[in-house]
């Protein structure tokens, strides 16, 4: 069979899958007249459909990266194009946001789809594109599997060993650091004044494990820590919070597993939360992005290795 008719094959079945998934599920008007059990087992059924749809689709991208793999050279094109790239993250996002499907989801996909095609074409994959459950990258860069390297990790010590030291640094030097750390994470945001609701509001951020506590508020434009009690707080362990800044977690799992804690006034800490689900990853700056990521795998992997001791 020729390449254009298992293309053209490959179309109908996914408007087939489409079609089917549409139709498998109960229609809202309806729920109510149908027994319950009949109409969970339809909508489990447009799931499998949609499911389904998903790998036929990926089928046919991995199809037209061949076909772009095959025409870069011809076209005098490098093997990468940072440009085409962050014209699809941008794309995605944007899409995402008139969908409602929350920008950590759609950015976790999207960047398994092009770490994929980057794979598929021999290509070296971005250290922020590796797979969320895979190995942590900083073991992937030295050849190592996580049993073979949890002796060395158990050699890291657990955070509440540090707390100590933390205690000894002046509050006004971990103030500095973590304003400017913010202010180069949160630039876009800041820029676009979607930060604005934290003006004169105070948001308290617990590292249970280090023994660190900060409020935050919004001043002339920037995120600045005050000496004040916090209207709402987010509590929780520093790998949990590590994870989360560098998106190998989503706030939802975390809260949902209690490992994160909101208290106060919870209208400011989702806001918060929300505002964070929504930041575009790829605006962090890519060695910024690259730090957190491997801190919060090495993180990880190091509490893995110590629970598994």
């Amino acid at each position: 069979m020729s390449r254009g008719r298992q293309d053209a094959r490959s179309v109908g079945l996914c408007a087939s899958v489409i079609r089917g998934a549409l139709d498998a599920g109960p229609r809202p008007a309806r729920w109510e007249a149908i027994p319950p059990r009949f109409a969970l087992a339809r909508t489990r059924a447009a799931i499998d459909a949609v499911d389904d749809g998903l790998l036929v689709l990926l089928a046919m991208r991995r199809r037209l990266v061949d076909v772009v793999a095959r025409l870069k050279p011809r076209a005098g094109m490098p093997p990468r194009d940072p440009q085409r790239e962050h014209a699809v993250r941008q794309r995605a996002q944007a899409m995402a946001r008139r969908l409602g499907v929350p920008s950590a989801t759609a950015t976790r996909l999207l960047e398994l789809a092009i770490s994929d095609a980057c794979k598929q074409q021999g290509l070296a994959v971005d250290l922020d594109q590796s797979e969320p459950d895979g190995p942590p990258v900083i073991l992937a860069d030295m050849n190592l599997d996580p049993a073979r390297a949890a002796p060395m990790l158990r050699l890291l010590p657990p955070p509440r060993h540090l707390a100590p030291l933390f205690r000894v640094v002046p509050a006004r030097w971990q103030h500095a650091l973590l304003e400017r750390a913010m202010a180069r994470v949160l630039a876009a945001p800041l820029a676009e004044h979607a930060l604005d609701f934290m003006d004169g509001r105070r948001l308290g951020i617990e590292v249970t494990d280090l023994g660190l506590r900060w409020v935050l508020t919004l001043r002339e434009g920037r995120l600045v820590v005050i000496d004040d009690a916090p209207e709402a707080s987010v509590r929780g362990s520093a790998t949990d919070l590590l994870l989360l800044a560098s998106r190998l977690e989503d706030a939802d799992t975390l809260f949902f597993q209690r490992t994160l804690v909101l208290t106060g006034d919870t209208e400011l800490g989702l806001t918060a939360r929300n505002l964070l689900d929504r930041l575009p990853w790829e605006s962090v700056q890519l060695g910024l992005r690259i730090a957190l990521n491997r801190g919060a795998r090495l993180a990880r992997a190091a509490r893995d290795a110590h629970r598994h001791a």
